[in-house]
């Protein structure tokens, strides 16, 4: 089983080779949470994810022969950019199998980084039964996401550093998938600081690990924005290391993991993707379980879609209040909308959508309902405004 010994080995392969990236108290957020937050910026990485750490030390222990040959990985995501990338620069070949419902910008950073990208099978377990067949077929040597004990080991070395930098750290909140990340981690940290804790993250709709070791029966499947660590069965070397290390677990949903999105972008000014904020989702929805604690929490990847944070973006918004819908009923007469807008200005709120419906009411044929989507400052200012449109002689309701 992979411990402290292994973990050291590889960070002595990885110096030079990877980001020794910063691990930094966040007092906004400690602020918020009631815990002394450090955040791990794995994002910072030059694939923007830890997962370079665990493929860089697989691949440099290859012998020559194997390095003559090349590597095949099959992954949707991080693992592709890591091998690809450290293959590249390694000067060797990498095949990577993707699924072919891999959205093309993930295909194309791929290939930018000197993979010969495949596109194979409907599900991931498709694709990697076909990488298995070409690993066979070529001679190349297969690089597991996360169940390989050189894999593991890289990832640990994220811990190494966050106690070097931290020593006085009391809890790890990791995120877990197939657990490279969180198994190499906690054997690192156990065995540097025993009774420091280490607790797992997963989400709802991919709890296996969880399932597996607690005997609880989260159902498996659908679709998740942390894809990161959407994975249905752990690997065997890291259900190990798990079940002998990780204290407890915290399981999340999509909605507690856009909340720690929007809140890093706004307070840290730091872009993640959904398993990145899976650890700080899980502070922010049981923050009693961490207060007056030193936390660390890796910031473990930051490739979203663009697309995907600007909705995330635009929801936290209507969460907090910022982005709101109102709906003011009126005599359908001319101007009635320049003196509602006066209003709206006036009280301070930006109005950002404006839609009328005379139609699909019940009011009589001679009102409208005028639905407004306001920017404004928050719940209190969202109250405000609606005194001073009630104030002015118009019907209002939120929506």
């Amino acid at each position: 089983m992979i411990g402290l010994a292994e973990v050291q080995a590889a960070a002595a392969r990885l110096r030079g080779q990877v980001l020794t990236t910063p691990c930094l108290e966040s007092r906004t957020l400690s602020n918020i949470t009631g815990a002394q937050v450090f955040l791990k910026f794995e994002n910072l990485q030059y694939t923007a994810s830890f997962k370079e750490r665990g493929a860089c030390n697989k691949l440099v222990q290859l012998t020559p022969e194997q390095r003559a040959r090349g590597v095949i990985a099959m992954s949707a995501g991080n693992h592709a950019q890591g091998v690809a990338y450290h293959a590249q620069r390694l000067g060797m070949r990498s095949v990577i199998v993707m699924p072919r419902f891999t959205p093309g910008v993930k295909v194309e950073r791929t290939r930018a980084l000197g993979a010969e990208v495949v596109l194979h099978g409907d599900t991931l377990e498709q694709a990697r039964e076909h990488a298995f067949t070409l690993a066979a077929q070529q001679g190349l040597t297969f690089v597991h996401p996360y169940d390989d004990e050189a894999v593991i080991a890289g990832q640990g070395t994220v811990a190494l550093e966050m106690l070097q930098a931290q020593p006085e750290l009391q809890v790890l909140v990791v995120a877990a998938g197939g657990g490279g990340l969180i198994g190499g981690m906690a054997a690192a940290a156990k065995a540097i600081k025993p009774d420091i804790e280490v607790v797992g993250v997963q989400t709802r709709r991919f709890a296996a690990m969880v399932n597996a070791l607690t005997g609880s029966h989260w159902p498996l499947g659908g679709n998740t924005i942390a894809e990161g660590i959407a994975v249905a069965a752990p690997g065997q070397h890291t259900l190990a290391l798990a079940q002998r290390y990780v204290d407890r677990w915290a399981v999340v949903d999509d909605e507690d993991i856009e909340q720690a999105i929007v809140l890093l972008l706004d307070i840290e000014k730091t872009l993640v993707e959904g398993a990145g904020a899976a650890g700080l989702a899980a502070l922010l929805k049981d923050p009693q379980r961490f207060a007056g604690r030193r936390v660390g929490l890796v910031l473990c990847g930051g490739n979203i879609d663009p697309l995907l944070l600007a909705s995330i973006i635009e929801r936290g918004m209507v969460r907090s209040g910022r982005l709101v819908r109102l709906v003011v009923s009126t005599r359908d007469l001319p101007g009635q909308l320049a003196r509602i807008a006066q209003v709206v200005a006036a009280a301070g709120a930006n109005i950002d959508q404006v839609h009328h419906q005379r139609a699909f009411t019940l009011l009589a044929a001679q009102n409208v309902e005028i639905e407004l989507v306001l920017q404004t400052r928050g719940p209190q200012h969202v109250h405000d405004v609606m005194q001073a449109l009630q104030a002015a002689g118009f019907e209002v309701a939120r929506r």
